[in-house]
């Protein structure tokens, strides 16, 4: 009896062992993908510099991230619709001013309205109060860059390699008027270009470094598309008249382009709303910002 005991519980331990995922950290990037009829296009952006609303991952999330890491609340990890992954930001509480910097490394968050999910840990440092928090993400490149470097999956990045010291020789002709004596070899030394310091991989767990600034918290608004010619703000701008959209415009010294938006709103709730409407009038870029 005894010895049955111990194979049966020998097998269960072997099957829990089975159900457990192996982290398999890797680059993920993916295709495109379709939550509650909104479509999202994954693309590599290590220049992203946007606000929104965050939140909390919700309860019962898979053993590991997108990208096959380790799931771990304790912490600072992050979840982001269409970012390579893993990558690094800097992630602000604008209605508190604290700032920390996250690893983005889960694909998320599955809601439209809002900009990305962020672990207990997280939302501790950021001191998150409300369900949903004005942000600002900034996207750090040399940390990003680093932290799929070697990955498996990962873009080669074509690299130039600076060649070692190299040494030339050459046979000189004769001047004219000069005894006909064979020239000597000379030899140049051109030395190799200085190498570029590589970055050193980020961590999975980043240091807790919080930063405090004066809280910005900003307005809220639904901002639609951006376009060249005015004329086709003025036709997105009629779809959602009733939602009293504006067109704002702005320009460089090459171009000028114009965009829609609504608002500005009080409360999220007001802006979930009107995020709502301008998604049923058949604006699927319509997103939640803070200005």
């Amino acid at each position: 009896m005894n010895g049955w005991l111990s194979f049966v519980l020998a097998c269960l331990s072997l099957l829990s062992g089975c159900a457990t995922p192996r982290p398999d950290p890797h680059y993920e990037l993916g295709k495109s993908y379709q939550v509650k009829g909104i479509w999202h296009y994954p693309n590599e952006n290590y220049e992203l510099n946007e606000t929104g609303l965050a939140t909390t991952f919700p309860a019962g999330h898979a053993a590991l991230t997108s990208n096959g890491e380790v799931f771990d609340q304790s912490v600072a990890m992050a979840g982001h619709p269409t970012l390579q992954l893993p990558a690094i930001a800097r992630l602000t509480n604008l209605e508190t001013g604290r700032s920390v910097p996250v690893r983005i490394n889960d694909r998320g968050t599955g809601n439209p309205h809002r900009l990305i999910e962020v672990t207990p840990r997280a939302a501790t440092l950021l001191a998150m109060r409300n369900p949903a928090t004005r942000v600002r993400l900034q996207m750090l490149p040399v940390e990003s860059r680093a932290a799929v470097d070697g990955l498996p999956g990962a873009p080669a990045l074509a690299v130039a390699v600076a060649p070692r010291d190299v040494v030339h020789a050459m046979t000189l002709s004769p001047l004219p008027g000069s005894r006909q004596e064979p020239g000597k070899a000379v030899s140049v030394v051109v030395p190799a270009a200085a190498a570029e310091p590589t970055a050193v991989r980020p961590p999975a767990r980043l240091p807790e470094t919080v930063t405090e600034e004066t809280p910005q918290p900003g307005r809220l608004w639904v901002r639609l598309d951006t376009f060249e010619e005015y004329q086709y703000a003025a036709v997105q701008r009629a779809r959602v008249g009733n939602l009293g959209a504006r067109i704002e415009s702005s320009s460089d010294r090459r171009r000028h382009w114009f965009w829609v938006r609504i608002g500005p709103f009080e409360t999220v709730r007001q802006a979930d709303d009107a995020l709502d409407a301008a998604l049923a009038a058949g604006i699927p870029d319509a997103r939640i910002v803070v200005e």
